[in-house]
């Protein structure tokens, strides 16, 4: 497995761990548990920046979380230590997105500017809000916040080749 981070994809976060044989609860950036359940490696990232390569034993879901059992991480006190690390595939193990889909991971970075032509700024974080998820949008140099919702009605078009988002926003959205 190549270990280039421009091959690699964030899928999730580890949140905790479930009962005392290992096993840790994975909050899924998309819910794809069918690309996890294919995957014989994956990359875990701590928030130090350390990465490792892991196989995945078992993966299913379980009140809304993805429950991971991990080659290495047979005890409660093992898994602990994964806490807070983020889980990455490569890209070519994960399906290809529909039209008008991204990953979060190529939204990441993106200038976002209105269809009257006013840049904001780029795409620095993505939050779920479980109706929808938002953007927020950082300008350097304002040191302005912008938080963009992603429905179609906002995002008028993504050119990820350009690195750009168009957006036409909401009456009243760029004064918050």
């Amino acid at each position: 497995m190549n270990l280039s981070y421009e091959n690699l994809i964030a899928v999730g976060q580890i949140s905790g761990t479930h009962g005392i044989k290992g096993q840790v609860k994975l909050h899924s950036y998309s819910g794809n548990l069918a690309s996890l359940q294919a995957a014989k490696q994956v990359v875990l990232r701590s928030k130090a920046g350390t990465s490792h390569q892991v196989r995945i034993k078992h993966a299913a879901n379980h009140c809304g979380k993805i429950l991971l059992a991990l080659d290495g991480f047979e005890t409660i006190e093992q898994s602990t230590s994964l806490i807070g690390c983020e889980l990455l595939l490569l890209r070519e193990q994960l399906p290809a997105p529909d039209e008008d889909e991204y990953y979060w991971h190529d939204l990441l970075g993106l200038t976002v500017i209105t269809t009257e032509g006013q840049t904001l700024g780029t795409i620095a974080e993505i939050l779920e809000t479980g109706a929808n998820d938002v953007y927020l949008v950082k300008n350097t140099d304002t040191r302005r916040e912008y938080l963009i919702p992603a429905v179609a009605s906002v995002i008028t078009s993504v050119n990820l080749q350009a690195g750009t988002m168009l957006i036409t926003p909401l009456e009243g959205l760029l004064d918050l």
